[in-house]
């Protein structure tokens, strides 16, 4: 790796639609899920800490969420902890993780990585990020990374290449399509000039930093106040800036309206977690997931199971189902059709039909 590259994790989401498992109080990327014996973001974190050391990884989370990270991530001192004191979505946490960096290394290049995902060629992984990064330092430029799109998925988002760059990975950005509908999505898969938007993204900082100011107003005079903030002594200072700042994605803000981003053309092999109908994770013959669930299956396909360890499920006959328990609540719901979650301010039950 280059000695200006680093990473920032974003582990400050709720996670409610993989209730009734992650739950508000201990969210799906503070959860072994598939009984490793590493939650998702220590996952994470020892995935990019092979390739990159200790002192260059940061992760960002919800004040809440902090004795969380602090158990689990023990190597990693208050420094490298950034506090979001509010949830203002993943723009909030990405220019101030952005400015905070940039005050140690002037110079760096930022991969972001979401702390729920799960990566199956670890080795592809490190060299796709590390190839991203040399990319978005080189062009000053921000550089998403992409999966090919194989199934058609309603849920995910997706990424049209344009014109190819020199280096043959790598082309610019054309468009970016959040879940389309079935037709869209299967023409996706068979035009084949789609790839499926991971969530992770690599960026020169100054230019991450001149998109923001330029693109979201409500950002021009908070970027100013950031670069003081991020200049205090207090290693755990809290930024009270959050307060007046609007809830927006990285995405939607940023990253769909630069005309300065480009794509990589993956090959790690990626699984969504974001929802119990869009866990990618390899099935059996018959298209059942088993999350570290010891479960018979008999005349049942294209289901997932997760149950607590010591639990065991027998199930017969069933076809495109979710089968989820965690402490006192049993979720059996269609794949299809899940917008069951817990209501984060009333802590009822919400169930609908999408």
């Amino acid at each position: 790796m280059h000695r200006h590259d680093y990473c920032l994790i974003l582990a400050g989401g709720v996670g409610s639609r993989l209730w009734p498992v992650s739950r508000a109080e201990k969210p799906k990327q503070f959860l072994d899920l598939f009984g490793t014996g590493r939650t998702l973001l220590q996952q994470t974190f020892d995935r990019f800490a092979r390739f990159m050391p200790a002192d260059h990884i940061f992760v960002s989370t919800h004040v809440d969420y902090l004795p969380l990270v602090y158990e689990q991530l023990p190597e990693v001192d208050d420094l490298h902890i950034l506090e979001e004191p509010l949830r203002r979505g993943t723009l909030a946490a990405v220019a101030w993780g952005t400015v905070f960096i940039m005050h140690q290394d002037k110079d760096a290049t930022i991969v972001v990585s979401p702390a729920d995902q799960i990566i199956m060629d670890e080795e592809a992984f490190r060299d796709d990020t590390l190839h991203s990064l040399c990319f978005a330092r080189e062009q000053q430029s921000i550089c998403v990374m992409g999966i090919q799109a194989t199934r058609a998925e309603t849920q995910y988002g997706y990424i049209q290449k344009g014109k190819q760059t020199s280096d043959s990975d790598i082309w610019r950005v054309k468009s970016f399509i959040e879940k389309p509908t079935m037709d869209f999505a299967r023409l996706f898969v068979k035009d084949g000039g789609w790839l499926w938007n991971t969530g992770l993204f690599a960026f020169d900082s100054c230019e991450m930093l001149r998109n923001i100011y330029s693109l979201v107003p409500d950002y021009q005079q908070t970027i100013p106040q950031m670069l003081m903030d991020a200049d205090t002594t207090d290693d755990k200072f809290l930024p009270e800036f959050f307060s007046i700042l609007p809830n927006r994605s990285v995405d939607l803000s940023v990253l769909e309206r630069s005309e300065n981003v480009y794509v990589h053309h993956c090959s790690f092999g990626w699984a969504d977690m974001g929802a119990w109908e869009t866990v990618g994770l390899q099935a059996d013959a018959c298209g059942n997931v088993l999350m570290g669930t010891d479960a018979l299956m008999h005349n049942s396909r294209n289901n997932i199971v997760r149950l607590p360890r010591g639990r065991k499920a027998v199930i017969e006959g069933l076809t495109d189902y979710v089968v989820a328990e965690e402490g006192d609540v049993l979720l059996i719901c269609p794949k299809n059709r899940q917008a069951v979650r817990r209501n984060q301010t009333d802590a009822q039950m919400e169930l609908g039909v999408e």
